[in-house]
């Protein structure tokens, strides 16, 4: 069981440990993690997701964004995933909702919980449907996508690397969940 909660100063080390992990795996990149990965300040970073909550101080090349930590019954971070509430044009290949999940806590079911969770999120906020993109190399992901009725839509390349967009159509899976 995992619980999704807002980045907040309370967590900067237990966010400086779950960062730190993936820079120990080799891994550059965060996804849906707001440039958690590219940011030296957890207190910049903080203000940044929180002021890209809301329309009024989103920054004007980001679209609103709810970002959060997962965190498992141990009260671990495990994962952390975002949710756009529209996209823009640099978002139209990559779509509503990035996420990752630590390297040591990967294949237990997370991503997919975490997805899960997220979609609940998106359906309050009178979404219809998210869409998510994925390299195809990334079979965890595809995974993660497809066990929470995402369907294939198109492909695109982003720097050489062959991508899928999948819509996960909220309406179809109400009944479901």
């Amino acid at each position: 069981m995992i619980i999704l909660k807002r980045p907040g100063k309370e967590y900067e080390a237990k966010a400086a440990d779950f960062k730190q992990e993936f820079i120990d795996n080799g891994e550059k990149t965060i996804n849906g993690s707001e440039l958690l990965d590219q940011m030296e300040s957890y207190d910049e970073w903080i203000k940044s997701v929180t002021d890209n909550i809301s329309p009024e101080t989103v920054n004007p090349s980001w679209v609103v964004t709810d970002t959060y930590f997962a965190f498992d019954e141990n009260d671990h971070i495990v994962g952390i995933i975002d949710l756009r509430h529209e996209l823009n044009d640099f978002l139209k290949d990559f779509g509503n909702c990035g996420y990752s999940v630590r390297p040591s806590e990967r294949r237990k079911g997370y991503a997919t919980e975490m997805l899960r969770l997220i979609l609940e999120r998106a359906r309050h906020l009178g979404m219809d449907k998210l869409q998510l993109s994925v390299e195809r190399t990334n079979e965890a992901s595809v995974k993660t996508i497809t066990k929470n009725f995402g369907k294939y839509e198109r492909s695109f390349t982003f720097e050489g690397e062959e991508a899928d967009v999948y819509i996960i159509y909220l309406d179809e899976i109400k009944n479901r969940s």
